[in-house]
């Protein structure tokens, strides 16, 4: 299976807790029923449209092939551009890597 990878914009508290639950918990969870992910080269545009500040936030990156809960590939809002949702709680061994943010 080839490695795919997707990002989550996460709060570095948030993290933390993940770190110590062994899972990554959003409350989009609750509010939309998914953690809203992105694609690396959506991840500019995300930060552009969502975020006042990146400080005390981190991108988490994500292997497809070693998430646990279901990941869509869809458009909630009626644009074209199709984005990673994960309908679940990340399982923290699917996140490889944890990047700074500029």
């Amino acid at each position: 299976m080839k490695t795919a990878f997707i990002f989550h914009i996460a709060s570095e508290t948030d993290l933390q807790t993940a770190k110590n639950d062994g899972v990554y918990r959003h409350q989009s969870q609750e509010l939309e029923g998914f953690i809203h992910c992105c694609l690396e080269h959506q991840v500019a545009g995300v930060l552009e449209r969502y975020f006042e500040t990146t400080e005390g936030f981190v991108k988490l990156k994500i292997d497809t092939n070693l998430l646990d809960p279901d990941l869509i590939m869809e458009n909630t809002v009626g644009g074209e551009e199709l984005f990673p949702h994960v309908y679940g709680d990340i399982n923290m061994d699917a996140v490889v890597d944890v990047l700074p943010l500029p």
